[in-house]
């Protein structure tokens, strides 16, 4: 899971994200506004973590920008040493989804992400089998099934098949991509990810006849997409 948090506190920044990243989560760390929001525009991460005082805007109009003008619906974590009940009420109205008191705690911060990783996506939590219709991934063996039929995918496919598919209808970036499935600080070209994407489109058959549409974002990543309704030969042609 990637996350991404801002914070001018040096200190802080360099304790959370040692602690999120011993937790498994990918943790991407900004000191100003400006940055992060470069970030998000050019990024995709699954959780957000926001300072209230920053020196070039503040956190609460940081997450209503976030809210309004990117439509994004991942969860916000708001950590701040701001603790009047004014401050809580304008934060949670302002779009975040919980709020923690400086100092922060680090087994307190872990749990408090997983929480609303969990509430965020459900079906992750303590899972062995991922299943979207028509197709089942055995997350523990690797095997992939659709229906009945077993269909064949390297270690790799099957990752990204996951994160597609977990992600549906959510754009992700490269970065996004070759952190979960490559690992982050790993240089995979552009030309191997394009590959892989281009393997899982065939093995599993996403194409708009079939109901999937996977296709580029320009100058960011792919999305997968589930078509609604029948669609033509027009216009799976087009797609």
């Amino acid at each position: 899971m990637r996350i991404a948090l801002l914070d001018d506190d040096v200190h802080l920044l360099q304790q959370a994200q040692a602690v999120l990243q011993e937790a498994q989560f990918s943790c991407h760390v900004f000191k100003t506004g400006r940055d992060f929001l470069f970030a998000i525009k050019r990024e995709s991460f699954d959780l957000l973590i926001v300072d209230w005082v920053l020196p070039d805007a503040d956190g609460l109009s940081i997450v209503q920008h976030v809210r309004q003008q990117f439509k994004l619906t991942m969860p916000i974590l708001f950590v701040t040493a701001r603790d009047a009940e004014g401050d809580v009420v304008a934060a949670l109205e302002g779009g975040a989804d919980d709020y923690m008191i400086k100092p922060v705690r680090a087994s307190e911060l872990v749990a408090r992400v997983r929480a609303l990783l969990r509430r965020a996506m459900p079906q992750i939590d303590a899972e062995r089998v991922f299943e979207f219709a028509p197709f089942r991934f055995d997350l523990r063996t690797g095997q992939t099934w659709r229906g009945t039929e077993e269909i064949e995918l390297t270690q790799k496919e099957f990752q990204l098949a996951v994160l597609l598919l977990r992600n549906l209808g959510k754009p992700l970036s490269r970065g996004h991509i070759r952190e979960e499935v490559w690992g982050r600080g790993t240089d995979v070209p552009s030309r191997t990810m394009d590959t892989h994407v281009s393997r899982v489109r065939g093995k599993l058959d996403l194409r708009p006849e079939k109901g999937f549409l996977l296709a580029p974002v320009y100058s960011y990543g792919y999305r997968l997409e589930q078509l609604r309704g029948e669609v033509s030969a027009d216009q799976s042609h087009a797609a």
